[in-house]
Protein backbone atom coordinates (compact mmCIF):
# COMPACT_ATOMS: atom_id res chain seq x y z
CA UNK A 1 0.00 0.00 0.00
CA UNK A 2 1.36 3.41 -0.95
CA UNK A 3 2.27 5.74 1.85
CA UNK A 4 0.05 8.72 2.50
CA UNK A 5 1.31 12.18 1.65
CA UNK A 6 1.70 12.90 5.37
CA UNK A 7 3.83 9.79 5.88
CA UNK A 8 6.00 10.68 2.90
CA UNK A 9 6.42 14.21 4.24
CA UNK A 10 7.45 12.93 7.68
CA UNK A 11 9.83 10.39 6.13
CA UNK A 12 11.58 13.15 4.24
CA UNK A 13 11.74 15.48 7.24
CA UNK A 14 13.34 12.81 9.41
CA UNK A 15 15.76 11.72 6.72
CA UNK A 16 16.91 15.28 6.06
CA UNK A 17 17.40 16.05 9.75
CA UNK A 18 19.20 12.73 10.32
CA UNK A 19 21.87 13.85 7.87
CA UNK A 20 23.00 16.44 10.40
CA UNK A 21 24.00 13.66 12.80
CA UNK A 22 26.02 11.98 10.08
CA UNK A 23 27.70 15.08 8.70
CA UNK A 24 28.41 17.22 11.78
CA UNK A 25 30.13 14.61 13.96
CA UNK A 26 33.73 13.85 14.90
CA UNK A 27 33.80 10.12 14.24
CA UNK A 28 36.83 9.60 16.53
CA UNK A 29 35.38 10.96 19.79
CA UNK A 30 31.68 11.06 18.89
CA UNK A 31 31.29 14.79 19.59
CA UNK A 32 28.55 16.59 17.65
CA UNK A 33 28.79 20.18 16.44
CA UNK A 34 26.42 22.64 18.08
CA UNK A 35 25.69 24.22 14.69
CA UNK A 36 26.90 24.53 11.12
CA UNK A 37 28.69 27.79 11.93
CA UNK A 38 32.32 27.73 10.87
CA UNK A 39 34.56 26.14 13.54
CA UNK A 40 31.57 25.36 15.74
CA UNK A 41 32.22 23.84 19.13
CA UNK A 42 30.41 20.72 20.27
CA UNK A 43 27.57 21.09 22.72
CA UNK A 44 27.02 18.23 25.14
CA UNK A 45 23.27 18.53 24.57
CA UNK A 46 23.90 17.85 20.88
CA UNK A 47 25.65 14.60 21.87
CA UNK A 48 22.71 13.66 24.12
CA UNK A 49 20.37 14.17 21.19
CA UNK A 50 22.67 12.12 18.96
CA UNK A 51 22.58 9.22 21.42
CA UNK A 52 18.78 9.37 21.14
CA UNK A 53 18.75 9.83 17.38
CA UNK A 54 20.87 6.78 16.61
CA UNK A 55 18.19 4.22 17.58
CA UNK A 56 15.71 6.08 15.36
CA UNK A 57 18.26 6.04 12.53
CA UNK A 58 18.57 2.26 12.92
CA UNK A 59 14.81 1.71 13.01
CA UNK A 60 14.34 3.90 9.92
CA UNK A 61 17.13 2.12 8.03
CA UNK A 62 19.31 5.22 7.80
CA UNK A 63 22.16 3.76 9.88
CA UNK A 64 23.11 0.14 10.22
CA UNK A 65 23.03 -1.13 13.77
CA UNK A 66 26.81 -1.62 13.70
CA UNK A 67 27.36 1.97 12.63
CA UNK A 68 25.08 3.28 15.37
CA UNK A 69 26.89 1.13 17.94
CA UNK A 70 30.28 2.46 16.81
CA UNK A 71 29.13 6.07 16.99
CA UNK A 72 27.52 5.58 20.38
CA UNK A 73 30.55 3.82 21.85
CA UNK A 74 32.94 6.48 20.54
CA UNK A 75 31.10 9.17 22.48
CA UNK A 76 30.46 7.12 25.62
CA UNK A 77 34.12 6.08 25.83
CA UNK A 78 35.21 9.67 25.35
CA UNK A 79 33.02 11.02 28.15
CA UNK A 80 33.90 8.23 30.55
CA UNK A 81 37.65 8.60 30.06
CA UNK A 82 37.81 12.40 29.67
CA UNK A 83 39.30 14.52 32.43
CA UNK A 84 37.01 15.07 35.42
CA UNK A 85 38.61 17.73 37.62
CA UNK A 86 38.24 21.29 38.82
CA UNK A 87 40.88 22.43 36.32
CA UNK A 88 39.78 25.19 33.94
CA UNK A 89 40.45 23.11 30.83
CA UNK A 90 38.99 19.78 31.87
CA UNK A 91 35.98 18.20 30.15
CA UNK A 92 33.88 17.93 33.27
CA UNK A 93 33.71 17.79 37.05
CA UNK A 94 31.61 15.91 39.60
CA UNK A 95 30.02 13.89 36.80
CA UNK A 96 28.79 17.01 34.98
CA UNK A 97 30.21 18.41 31.74
CA UNK A 98 30.93 21.79 30.25
CA UNK A 99 28.28 23.17 27.96
CA UNK A 100 30.68 23.56 25.02
CA UNK A 101 33.66 21.36 24.17
CA UNK A 102 36.34 21.63 21.51
CA UNK A 103 35.34 19.29 18.68
CA UNK A 104 38.83 17.81 18.41
CA UNK A 105 40.28 17.77 21.93
CA UNK A 106 37.02 17.52 23.88
CA UNK A 107 38.26 20.11 26.36
CA UNK A 108 36.18 22.96 27.75
CA UNK A 109 35.54 25.65 25.14
CA UNK A 110 34.63 29.35 25.37
CA UNK A 111 35.08 29.37 29.15
CA UNK A 112 31.61 27.84 29.22
CA UNK A 113 29.85 26.73 32.37
CA UNK A 114 29.60 23.23 33.77
CA UNK A 115 25.96 22.89 32.72
CA UNK A 116 23.46 20.91 34.77
CA UNK A 117 20.63 21.00 32.19
CA UNK A 118 22.88 20.13 29.26
CA UNK A 119 24.41 17.29 31.27
CA UNK A 120 20.87 16.05 31.94
CA UNK A 121 20.22 15.95 28.19
CA UNK A 122 23.51 14.12 27.65
CA UNK A 123 22.61 11.54 30.31
CA UNK A 124 19.05 11.12 29.02
CA UNK A 125 20.55 10.26 25.65
CA UNK A 126 23.00 7.80 27.18
CA UNK A 127 20.15 6.07 29.02
CA UNK A 128 18.21 5.87 25.76
CA UNK A 129 21.15 4.14 24.11
CA UNK A 130 21.38 1.70 27.01
CA UNK A 131 17.66 0.94 26.77
CA UNK A 132 17.81 0.34 23.02
CA UNK A 133 21.06 -1.58 22.58
CA UNK A 134 20.12 -4.70 24.49
CA UNK A 135 21.82 -7.38 22.38
CA UNK A 136 23.95 -9.98 24.15
CA UNK A 137 27.29 -9.01 22.65
CA UNK A 138 30.38 -7.27 23.93
CA UNK A 139 29.79 -3.91 22.25
CA UNK A 140 26.18 -3.42 23.24
CA UNK A 141 26.97 -4.63 26.75
CA UNK A 142 29.68 -1.95 26.90
CA UNK A 143 27.12 0.69 25.88
CA UNK A 144 24.91 -0.34 28.78
CA UNK A 145 27.79 -0.39 31.25
CA UNK A 146 29.23 2.99 30.24
CA UNK A 147 25.83 4.70 30.22
CA UNK A 148 25.19 3.40 33.73
CA UNK A 149 28.61 4.55 34.95
CA UNK A 150 28.15 8.04 33.52
CA UNK A 151 24.72 8.36 35.10
CA UNK A 152 25.93 7.14 38.49
CA UNK A 153 28.87 9.55 38.48
CA UNK A 154 26.73 12.72 38.36
CA UNK A 155 26.70 14.23 41.86
CA UNK A 156 23.27 15.85 42.03
CA UNK A 157 23.67 16.61 45.71
CA UNK A 158 26.74 18.72 44.96
CA UNK A 159 24.81 20.57 42.24
CA UNK A 160 22.34 21.84 44.86
CA UNK A 161 25.10 23.77 46.66
CA UNK A 162 23.43 23.40 50.05
CA UNK A 163 19.86 24.27 49.02
CA UNK A 164 16.88 22.32 47.73
CA UNK A 165 16.95 23.35 44.07
CA UNK A 166 19.66 22.65 41.49
CA UNK A 167 21.93 25.43 40.24
CA UNK A 168 22.23 26.24 36.55
CA UNK A 169 25.94 25.53 36.57
CA UNK A 170 29.42 26.06 37.93
CA UNK A 171 32.67 27.63 36.73
CA UNK A 172 36.16 26.88 38.06
CA UNK A 173 36.96 30.59 38.05
CA UNK A 174 33.96 31.76 40.08
CA UNK A 175 32.12 28.76 41.53
CA UNK A 176 28.40 28.11 41.40
CA UNK A 177 26.16 30.19 39.16
CA UNK A 178 23.58 32.19 41.13
CA UNK A 179 20.55 31.10 39.11
CA UNK A 180 18.62 27.97 40.09
CA UNK A 181 16.15 25.72 38.32
CA UNK A 182 12.71 26.46 39.75
CA UNK A 183 9.31 27.18 38.29
CA UNK A 184 7.97 25.59 35.10
CA UNK A 185 10.82 25.06 32.62
CA UNK A 186 12.82 22.42 30.77
CA UNK A 187 14.52 21.31 33.99
CA UNK A 188 11.61 18.93 34.62
CA UNK A 189 13.84 16.39 32.87
CA UNK A 190 16.79 17.29 35.09
CA UNK A 191 14.85 16.73 38.31
CA UNK A 192 13.50 13.36 37.19
CA UNK A 193 17.03 12.18 36.41
CA UNK A 194 18.40 13.62 39.64
CA UNK A 195 15.69 12.02 41.75
CA UNK A 196 16.26 8.64 40.09
CA UNK A 197 19.99 8.49 40.82
CA UNK A 198 21.08 5.42 42.83
CA UNK A 199 24.30 7.13 43.99
CA UNK A 200 23.85 10.89 44.57
CA UNK A 201 20.08 11.47 44.37
CA UNK A 202 18.20 14.69 44.85
CA UNK A 203 15.96 14.62 47.92
CA UNK A 204 12.17 14.60 47.29
CA UNK A 205 11.94 18.14 48.65
CA UNK A 206 14.01 19.36 45.71
CA UNK A 207 11.14 18.60 43.34
CA UNK A 208 8.68 20.31 45.66
CA UNK A 209 10.96 23.36 45.68
CA UNK A 210 11.11 23.25 41.88
CA UNK A 211 7.32 23.18 41.47
CA UNK A 212 6.71 25.71 44.24
CA UNK A 213 7.25 28.41 41.64
CA UNK A 214 4.37 27.21 39.48
CA UNK A 215 1.82 29.64 40.92
CA UNK A 216 3.03 32.58 38.83
CA UNK A 217 2.98 30.43 35.68
CA UNK A 218 -0.70 29.47 35.72
CA UNK A 219 -2.55 31.59 33.15
CA UNK A 220 -5.86 31.65 31.33
CA UNK A 221 -5.17 32.43 27.68
CA UNK A 222 -7.78 32.45 24.93
CA UNK A 223 -10.11 30.61 27.31
CA UNK A 224 -7.60 27.86 28.11
CA UNK A 225 -6.03 27.30 31.51
CA UNK A 226 -2.35 26.52 31.04
CA UNK A 227 0.88 26.21 32.98
CA UNK A 228 2.54 28.85 30.86
CA UNK A 229 5.86 28.68 29.06
CA UNK A 230 5.91 30.91 26.02
CA UNK A 231 8.71 29.08 24.19
CA UNK A 232 7.73 25.72 22.75
CA UNK A 233 11.07 24.06 23.53
CA UNK A 234 10.20 24.12 27.25
CA UNK A 235 7.24 21.85 26.56
CA UNK A 236 9.04 19.70 24.01
CA UNK A 237 12.47 19.00 25.47
CA UNK A 238 11.52 16.93 28.54
CA UNK A 239 8.87 15.05 26.57
CA UNK A 240 11.33 13.75 24.03
CA UNK A 241 12.16 11.21 26.76
CA UNK A 242 9.38 11.49 29.36
CA UNK A 243 6.02 10.00 28.45
CA UNK A 244 3.82 12.35 30.46
CA UNK A 245 0.52 11.19 29.02
CA UNK A 246 -2.02 10.32 31.70
CA UNK A 247 0.43 10.56 34.59
CA UNK A 248 0.35 13.41 37.08
CA UNK A 249 2.41 14.95 39.85
CA UNK A 250 0.75 16.84 42.69
CA UNK A 251 0.42 20.21 40.87
CA UNK A 252 -1.23 18.53 37.89
CA UNK A 253 -3.51 16.35 40.02
CA UNK A 254 -4.76 19.54 41.64
CA UNK A 255 -5.66 20.92 38.19
CA UNK A 256 -7.15 17.74 36.79
CA UNK A 257 -4.99 17.31 33.69
CA UNK A 258 -1.41 16.33 32.80
CA UNK A 259 1.70 17.91 31.28
CA UNK A 260 0.97 16.41 27.87
CA UNK A 261 -2.44 18.06 27.78
CA UNK A 262 -0.84 21.26 29.02
CA UNK A 263 1.55 21.17 26.07
CA UNK A 264 -1.32 20.51 23.69
CA UNK A 265 -3.02 23.63 24.97
CA UNK A 266 0.20 25.60 24.55
CA UNK A 267 0.40 24.56 20.90
CA UNK A 268 -3.17 25.72 20.27
CA UNK A 269 -2.37 29.02 22.00
CA UNK A 270 0.56 29.53 19.63
CA UNK A 271 -1.63 28.92 16.61
CA UNK A 272 -4.33 31.27 17.90
CA UNK A 273 -1.76 33.97 18.62
CA UNK A 274 -0.54 33.71 15.01
CA UNK A 275 -4.11 34.07 13.77
CA UNK A 276 -4.70 37.16 15.94
CA UNK A 277 -1.27 38.52 14.93
CA UNK A 278 -1.60 41.60 17.16
CA UNK A 279 1.62 43.23 15.90
CA UNK A 280 0.84 42.66 12.21
CA UNK A 281 3.90 40.61 11.35
CA UNK A 282 4.08 39.17 7.83
CA UNK A 283 3.03 35.60 7.04
CA UNK A 284 1.52 34.70 10.41
CA UNK A 285 -1.48 32.41 9.99
CA UNK A 286 -3.21 29.32 11.36
CA UNK A 287 -0.67 27.25 9.42
CA UNK A 288 2.36 29.53 9.93
CA UNK A 289 3.54 29.68 13.54
CA UNK A 290 6.27 28.36 15.84
CA UNK A 291 7.69 30.60 18.57
CA UNK A 292 10.58 29.42 20.69
CA UNK A 293 14.14 30.20 21.75
CA UNK A 294 15.81 30.81 18.43
CA UNK A 295 18.12 32.73 16.16
CA UNK A 296 16.95 36.01 14.60
CA UNK A 297 17.95 38.81 12.20
CA UNK A 298 18.85 41.42 14.84
CA UNK A 299 19.69 43.07 17.03
CA UNK A 300 18.43 46.00 15.02
CA UNK A 301 15.72 48.68 15.06
CA UNK A 302 14.25 49.79 11.75
CA UNK A 303 11.07 50.99 10.15
CA UNK A 304 9.23 48.53 7.94
CA UNK A 305 6.22 49.69 5.90
CA UNK A 306 5.84 52.68 8.17
CA UNK A 307 5.98 50.68 11.42
CA UNK A 308 8.86 50.95 13.86
CA UNK A 309 10.19 47.45 14.45
CA UNK A 310 12.77 46.04 16.83
CA UNK A 311 14.41 42.80 15.69
CA UNK A 312 16.33 40.49 18.02
CA UNK A 313 19.25 38.13 17.57
CA UNK A 314 19.11 34.95 19.63
CA UNK A 315 16.13 35.33 21.96
CA UNK A 316 13.72 33.15 23.94
CA UNK A 317 10.71 34.04 21.82
CA UNK A 318 7.27 33.04 22.98
CA UNK A 319 3.54 33.47 22.50
CA UNK A 320 1.36 35.25 23.34
CA UNK A 321 3.39 37.40 25.74
CA UNK A 322 6.53 37.57 23.63
CA UNK A 323 9.13 38.55 22.98
CA UNK A 324 8.14 38.46 19.30
CA UNK A 325 9.75 40.17 16.34
CA UNK A 326 8.18 38.29 13.43
CA UNK A 327 10.60 35.34 13.61
CA UNK A 328 9.12 31.86 13.11
CA UNK A 329 10.95 28.60 13.88
CA UNK A 330 9.52 25.85 11.63
CA UNK A 331 11.27 23.13 13.62
CA UNK A 332 9.38 24.21 16.78
CA UNK A 333 6.08 23.54 15.07
CA UNK A 334 7.32 20.17 13.76
CA UNK A 335 8.49 19.08 17.23
CA UNK A 336 4.97 19.79 18.54
CA UNK A 337 3.58 16.99 16.37
CA UNK A 338 2.72 14.51 19.16
CA UNK A 339 0.75 17.14 21.07
CA UNK A 340 -1.61 18.32 18.32
CA UNK A 341 -1.10 16.52 14.99
CA UNK A 342 -4.36 17.86 13.60
CA UNK A 343 -2.94 21.39 13.46
CA UNK A 344 0.77 20.58 13.15
CA UNK A 345 0.54 18.45 10.00
CA UNK A 346 -1.14 21.23 7.95
CA UNK A 347 1.48 23.64 9.29
CA UNK A 348 4.34 21.41 8.16
CA UNK A 349 2.69 21.10 4.76
CA UNK A 350 2.46 24.89 4.56
CA UNK A 351 6.15 25.29 5.40
CA UNK A 352 6.92 22.82 2.62
CA UNK A 353 4.83 24.88 0.19
CA UNK A 354 6.51 28.20 0.98
CA UNK A 355 9.03 29.31 -1.60
CA UNK A 356 11.89 29.18 0.91
CA UNK A 357 14.56 26.98 -0.61
CA UNK A 358 17.06 28.43 1.86
CA UNK A 359 15.14 26.68 4.64
CA UNK A 360 15.96 23.29 3.16
CA UNK A 361 19.34 23.73 1.47
CA UNK A 362 22.47 21.66 2.23
CA UNK A 363 20.39 18.52 2.59
CA UNK A 364 19.50 18.93 6.28
CA UNK A 365 16.12 19.65 7.86
CA UNK A 366 14.65 23.13 8.22
CA UNK A 367 17.03 25.91 9.15
CA UNK A 368 16.45 27.44 12.57
CA UNK A 369 14.19 30.38 11.68
CA UNK A 370 12.91 32.80 9.10
CA UNK A 371 11.49 36.31 9.37
CA UNK A 372 9.19 37.56 6.62
CA UNK A 373 8.86 41.01 8.20
CA UNK A 374 12.59 41.72 8.11
CA UNK A 375 13.06 42.18 4.37
CA UNK A 376 15.89 44.21 2.91
CA UNK A 377 18.96 43.94 0.74
CA UNK A 378 21.79 41.85 2.22
CA UNK A 379 23.59 44.39 4.38
CA UNK A 380 25.31 41.85 6.61
CA UNK A 381 27.43 38.90 5.60
CA UNK A 382 25.36 36.65 7.84
CA UNK A 383 22.09 37.33 6.02
CA UNK A 384 20.52 34.69 3.83
CA UNK A 385 17.68 36.09 1.78
CA UNK A 386 14.80 34.39 0.03
CA UNK A 387 11.35 35.38 -1.13
CA UNK A 388 7.73 34.83 -0.09
CA UNK A 389 5.12 36.29 -2.43
CA UNK A 390 7.73 38.59 -3.91
CA UNK A 391 8.91 39.93 -0.54
CA UNK A 392 12.54 39.44 0.46
CA UNK A 393 12.76 37.35 3.64
CA UNK A 394 15.52 36.76 6.18
CA UNK A 395 16.43 33.12 6.77
CA UNK A 396 18.86 31.94 9.44
CA UNK A 397 22.16 30.98 7.78
CA UNK A 398 22.74 28.00 10.06
CA UNK A 399 21.43 24.67 11.25
CA UNK A 400 21.55 23.72 14.93
CA UNK A 401 21.67 20.28 16.51
CA UNK A 402 19.11 21.41 19.08
CA UNK A 403 16.67 22.05 16.21
CA UNK A 404 17.42 19.00 14.07
CA UNK A 405 17.28 16.50 16.95
CA UNK A 406 13.77 17.35 18.16
CA UNK A 407 12.46 17.21 14.58
CA UNK A 408 13.58 13.58 14.31
CA UNK A 409 12.66 12.51 17.81
CA UNK A 410 9.24 14.05 18.21
CA UNK A 411 8.19 12.84 14.77
CA UNK A 412 9.24 9.37 15.92
CA UNK A 413 7.29 9.62 19.17
CA UNK A 414 4.25 10.59 17.11
CA UNK A 415 4.73 7.75 14.65
CA UNK A 416 5.83 4.84 16.86
CA UNK A 417 6.28 6.12 20.46
CA UNK A 418 9.74 4.53 20.28
CA UNK A 419 11.52 6.78 22.78
CA UNK A 420 8.65 6.81 25.26
CA UNK A 421 8.44 3.02 25.14
CA UNK A 422 12.17 2.69 25.71
CA UNK A 423 12.03 5.01 28.71
CA UNK A 424 9.15 3.03 30.23
CA UNK A 425 11.81 0.41 30.97
CA UNK A 426 14.59 2.73 32.10
CA UNK A 427 14.73 2.36 35.88
CA UNK A 428 16.23 5.85 36.49
CA UNK A 429 13.27 7.45 34.69
CA UNK A 430 10.69 5.28 36.43
CA UNK A 431 12.28 5.79 39.83
CA UNK A 432 12.64 9.52 39.28
CA UNK A 433 9.02 9.97 38.27
CA UNK A 434 7.81 8.03 41.28
CA UNK A 435 10.02 9.98 43.68
CA UNK A 436 8.65 13.18 42.17
CA UNK A 437 5.15 12.02 43.07
CA UNK A 438 3.88 11.02 39.62
CA UNK A 439 1.14 8.39 39.56
CA UNK A 440 -1.35 6.93 37.12
CA UNK A 441 -1.31 5.65 33.56
CA UNK A 442 1.59 3.54 32.35
CA UNK A 443 3.57 4.33 35.51
CA UNK A 444 1.07 2.55 37.77
CA UNK A 445 1.13 -0.58 35.65
CA UNK A 446 4.90 -0.56 35.17
CA UNK A 447 6.67 -3.05 37.40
Amino acid sequence: MAKSSDEQMLDQLQQNALRYFRGEVNSVNGLVADSTKEASFSSIAAVGLAFTVYPVAVERGYFTRDEAVRRTLAALRFFWHSEQSDGPEATGYKGFYYHFLDMETGLRARRSELSTIDTAILLAGALTAAAYFQADNVHEQEIRELADKLYRRADWTWACNGEATVVHGWKPESGFITYRWKGYNEALLLYILGLGSPTHPLPPESYQAFTAGYDEHWKEIYGREVLYAGSLFIHQLPQIWLDLRNIQDEPMRAKGFDYFENSRRAVYIQQEYAVHNPFRFHVYAKDCWGFTASDGPGPEARQVNGIDRRFFGYEQRGAPFGPDDGTIAPWAAVASLPFAPEIVLPTIARFEELDLEALRSQGYGFRATYNATYHTRAEKESLTLDKIDGETVWVSPWYYALNQGPIILMIENYRTELLWRLMHHASPIVQGLRRAGFTGGWLSSNS
